[in-house]
């Protein structure tokens, strides 16, 4: 069932967002070659809890975290535990707070040294795509509007959109209805109305769409272990337009 939120549940989660933005910021500046991934998910909960906030994701489905460090072939939800960030890799920050009882979910991907061009204008891409669905939001339009806009962004540049896993609503749960998939055709899809909170977050990969399990139960890896990259926001669609809550 699909829950709209009043415009004093929506202030909420801009405040809870300003929060989650400011965190993920320094997380991602913290992401560089010989940090510990652990260490980044340490420091991520010490600012949640300063801020007077509780982590979304810690022992959310049994993940063991506060922070999803999905690094390379690892599309989401990877766990930090003791992996070490080269130079080089593409890493892939996900994070989710609850304030004052009311969810917003975050993502970004961090290059961390040198890489070729081609790496930098995949993951710039996969920033952009964002750009492209939170522009699709508009009240009267229809979720089918923002993935087409996702995927033919991306597509149309030669990479993979993922088709196994979707964006989702948040705000009363960290995962709520509705989806919000990065594909599909416009005009189709749930009308999008005022008050309806959710999380874009398009996961795009180098090679083919196909993503598996790995046997932690919990990380997404591609399944010809190509990079994949991952930009996500929580939005809620207004009279206006859509106001993006977690920047």
């Amino acid at each position: 069932m699909i829950k709209l939120k009043s415009p004093k549940e929506i202030k909420i989660m801009r405040e809870g967002g300003k929060i989650l933005a400011r965190i993920l910021k320094q997380v991602g500046k913290k992401t560089k070659a010989g940090t510990r991934a652990s260490d980044l998910n340490n420091f991520a909960e010490k600012e949640i809890k300063n801020c007077g906030t509780e982590p979304a994701f810690k022992n959310y489905e049994g993940f063991p975290a506060s922070l999803c460090v999905s690094i390379n072939s690892e599309v989401v939800h990877g766990v930090p535990g003791e992996k070490i960030i080269k130079d080089g890799d593409v890493v892939g920050l996900d994070l989710g707070i609850k304030y004052k009882g009311l969810y917003t979910d975050a993502a970004l991907t961090v290059i961390v040294g040198r890489v070729k061009p081609e790496i930098r204008e995949f993951v710039k891409t996969c920033e952009l795509a964002l750009k492209q669905g939170i522009a699709a939001v508009r009240n009267g339009k229809r979720m089918g509007d923002v993935s087409a806009a996702i995927q033919n962004f991306v597509e149309a540049r030669g990479y993979s959109v993922v088709f196994q896993l979707v964006g989702h609503g948040c705000g009363f749960a960290v995962h709520e209805a509705p989806a919000v998939p990065n594909f599909g055709k416009k005009g189709q899809g749930i009308l999008l109305r005022p008050g309806l909170t959710f999380c874009i977050e398009p996961m795009i990969n180098l090679g083919e769409a196909r993503v598996e399990t790995q046997s932690n139960g919990h990380t997404f890896v591609t399944a010809d272990r190509s990079l994949s990259a991952h930009f996500e926001h929580t939005v809620a669609v207004t009279e206006k337009g859509c106001l993006v809550l977690t920047k």
